[in-house]
């Protein structure tokens, strides 16, 4: 019997973890459902934001899976990794933590609606936590979706720093962009912040030394990414614009359609074969 394909889900924010409904929120959480339901095997990740309630979510450390340091800015950030199950679903979501990035910070923005300062930083750790997370999970997926702006360095990361890792030498990128942006840029220190072995000042030249804004962050997403879904009808129309030009498999907008992600998915899957 053959194996089934592996789908990978690296989303910014996943209904019900956090307060209030959105429907990115909703697609996020439905979308892994709808694939395991056609015979998928799938890994689903979120950020571990402060506001989400451990004990009311039921959100349990995974100790073989925590415990690993990655160094931003030369400074060690311990990763935690915990988990939580949908039982209707039979669906697993993990969560990526950290006590100084995560767990005392509500979501992006703090109460007063203002943006994290180090929102940057988080970027990067979520991306490289989730990443070294299904490393040791020796775990291989065939499809990685990422959803949400704090997903966009998973790509760049999968292509140069992991390119040669057997978990992801094969895995399909699939961006997803929705209308979820930030306002605040990143500093002009990003570039720099974000390299490790694998990536080169080279490969992050288009943001290098000035304030990377959503746009920026979204373009370098595209470039390393091997297809684009539009997953809200009001994307930014200039990262509509840019990814057009770039000759890549594209999903427009799919309202209440969740078999055209699956289909598409699938044509991937194909063409690679």
């Amino acid at each position: 019997m053959k194996e089934p394909n592996h789908v990978l889900f690296i989303s910014q924010e996943i209904s019900p973890y956090l307060a209030d409904e959105t429907p990115i929120r909703t697609l996020n959480r439905r979308l892994p459902e709808v694939f395991q339901s056609h015979h998928y095997d799938t890994r689903t990740f979120m950020p571990k934001f402060g506001e989400i309630n451990e004990r009311r979510n039921q959100l349990h450390e995974v100790i073989r899976l925590s415990g690993t340091n990655l160094v931003i800015e030369d400074t060690d950030h311990p990763l935690l990794i915990k988990v939580t199950s949908v039982q209707s679903a039979r669906l697993q979501i993990y969560f990526i933590d950290n006590d100084d990035y995560f767990r005392r910070r509500k979501g992006v923005t703090d109460e007063k609606g203002k943006e994290y300062p180090d929102n940057d930083e988080r970027c990067i750790f979520y991306a490289r936590g989730v990443l070294e997370t299904i490393k040791n999970l020796r775990w291989t997926p065939d499809i990685i979706q990422c959803s949400g702006w704090m997903s966009a360095l998973a790509p760049i990361y999968i292509k140069k720093a992991y390119a040669d890792t057997p978990f992801f030498a094969n895995s399909k990128v699939v961006l997803a962009i929705d209308n979820n942006t930030y306002q605040t840029p990143f500093s002009t220190k990003f570039a720099q912040k974000m390299l490790i072995e694998g990536v080169s000042p080279n490969d992050v030249r288009s943001i290098a030394g000035f304030p990377v804004g959503y746009e920026e962050l979204m373009r370098l997403a595209i470039d390393y990414s091997d297809a684009i879904v539009f997953a809200s009808d009001n994307v930014n129309q200039h990262v509509v614009n840019y990814a057009e030009t770039k000759g890549k498999p594209i999903l427009p907008y799919q309202e209440n359609n969740d078999m055209a992600y699956l289909d598409f998915c699938n044509s991937l899957l194909e063409n690679h074969e």
